[in-house]
């Protein structure tokens, strides 16, 4: 037989079995499999590490916005402070996570990393260097077996194939005495044909024993050499599997926060500000502020002097300019309310002037509370639309036309939502990108629809506009371009 050997050429896989020739690739497969397996958990942690990020952004987006929203809003005292305790409970949590997500990348991606760089080493022909040694063993180990197990198959077919032709021979003769019509001769040939299988019958059988007792011989030396590689790449295999294992249990540490200690200082500390909240305290802080506890400029007797600045009524208060203090009941102007946070006379400017004097907390708020809201905050609607900070009118007329509480007329002649000016030209947009309204006053369109800007981009970039099937809302002002 020839020297050379083919593992893929004259043997039949009879089974599934490792011994069967070429079964060992699936064992040689496993180390290019090591390989992926390193770049699959690379990138399992390098997908969680990108969002433990944008956790933590959202976190810090949120407790940033929420914060002045609050601290804008109504509430007041050590409740104002318990919930912005939440934000603070935001912030911090969102450091812990970009501290997951840089131990993830820095610590265990990079690790990992350098793992397989160390492990597999690459060929300039392509493929691991582990590969190549490992199909060398096993074909090394393979090779004399293989050979004589060919010589089995082949012994096994010569053998079958003189039984077959013996069997056939004898069924010839067997006919033959039934036919008159051949001679002697003829028979003759027939029972020599018959001798001649029986002989080449023994000689194959014989032959197919000795090659099969051959191969049981060779069996020993051929399972010991071929455990002998297999035990090699198991050894390789578990290395992997045990540094799979050590990385596994860091990542878990990493994202395990329970047992961080600042973690659990957090909200600790979060629980503690929440129960320091005190109703009966917040009730005295706004009875001093906002309630009796105030002081008052009583009204007293004053003898009437031409020099005495004369009392302006609520009309030429609205029109007064911006930053002009207004006094208070008295007419004298020697006596001014004292200022605080929350009762602050000072007039910023005419619109706010006009808004605040106007409000009426008996209206329904789509008549005068939504509209506030809308200025305040486009996109937030459960948030209170006025601010802790915002001065109250503190004059007072029984005028009809000046009574916020007016039958007729709540706004009177300052309704704040006449405007001096003429409306902003409409203009017909189109929409650039597709966009999902976030919020019920915001409008939805896909990149090519065409709507009509109904007022200019406010300081947060927004914009008010109509589409054609007569929705009113708001939109991002730079989704928009102008149709020429």
């Amino acid at each position: 037989m020839s020297g050379s050997y083919d593992d893929s050429v004259g043997v039949e896989v009879s089974s599934d079995s490792f011994w069967e020739v070429g079964n060992y690739k699936r064992t040689v497969k496993r180390i290019d499999d090591g390989h992926r397996l390193c770049n699959d958990l690379m990138n399992c942690i390098h997908e969680r590490a990108r969002i433990e990020k944008v956790y933590a952004q959202q976190l810090t987006e949120w407790a940033k916005r929420w914060k002045q929203l609050v601290e804008k809003g109504p509430q007041y005292g050590t409740v104002e402070r318990a919930w912005c305790a939440f934000m603070s409970e935001a912030e911090k949590v969102s450091e812990l996570h970009l501290e997951v997500k840089s131990s993830l990348m820095n610590e265990d991606f990079e690790k990992i990393k350098n793992w397989q760089k160390e492990a597999f080493h690459k060929q300039m022909m392509g493929g691991f260097k582990e590969t190549k040694e490992a199909e060398d063993g096993f074909r090394k180990a393979q090779k004399p077996w293989a050979k004589k197990l060919k010589e089995v198959e082949a012994a096994k077919k010569a053998y079958h194939a003189a039984c077959k032709e013996e069997k056939l021979a004898i069924s010839r003769e067997t006919n033959s005495k039934a036919d008159p019509a051949l001679n002697p001769e003829q028979l003759k040939k027939l029972q020599d044909k018959v001798e001649r299988s029986k002989q080449d019958v023994l000689k194959t059988k014989e032959k197919y024993e000795k090659s099969l007792k051959e191969l049981d011989n060779a069996t020993p030396q051929y399972m010991e050499n071929m455990e002998q590689v297999f035990e090699q790449c198991q050894q390789f295999e578990e290395k992997r599997l045990r540094f799979f294992r050590e990385v596994l249990l860091e990542v878990q540490k990493h994202l395990d926060l329970s047992n961080v200690a600042s973690y659990k200082n957090i909200y600790r500390e979060l629980e503690q500000n929440i129960k320091t909240a005190d109703a009966v305290e917040d009730l005295r802080w706004f009875r001093a502020n906002q309630g009796p506890g105030m002081s008052m400029n009583w009204p007293q007797f004053e003898e009437w002097s031409a020099d005495l600045n004369r009392t302006l009524s609520r009309r030429e208060k609205k029109k007064a300019s911006d930053g002009v203090t207004l006094t208070g009941i008295n007419q004298t102007g020697d006596q001014v309310s004292q200022p605080n946070k929350h009762s602050s006379l000072s007039v910023q400017s005419n619109t706010v002037q006009s808004v605040q004097s106007s409000y009426n907390p008996f209206e329904d708020e789509e008549d005068t509370g939504s509209t506030v809201s809308e200025k305040e905050d486009n996109k937030i609607k459960n948030v209170s639309s006025y601010e802790k900070n915002q001065s109250y009118p503190t004059d007072w007329s029984d005028e009809e036309s000046n009574n916020p509480f007016s039958s007729t007329d709540a706004n009177g002649d300052t309704n704040p939502f006449d405007e001096d000016t003429p409306p902003a030209m409409e203009v017909r947009v189109r929409a650039l990108y597709d966009y999902e309204g976030q919020e019920q006053d915001e409008l939805s369109f896909k990149a090519g629809d065409e709507l009509t800007k109904m007022e200019n981009e406010d300081e947060q970039g927004w914009c008010k506009g109509r589409l054609d099937n007569g929705q009113v809302g708001l939109y991002p002002a730079n989704y928009v371009e102008p149709i020429q």
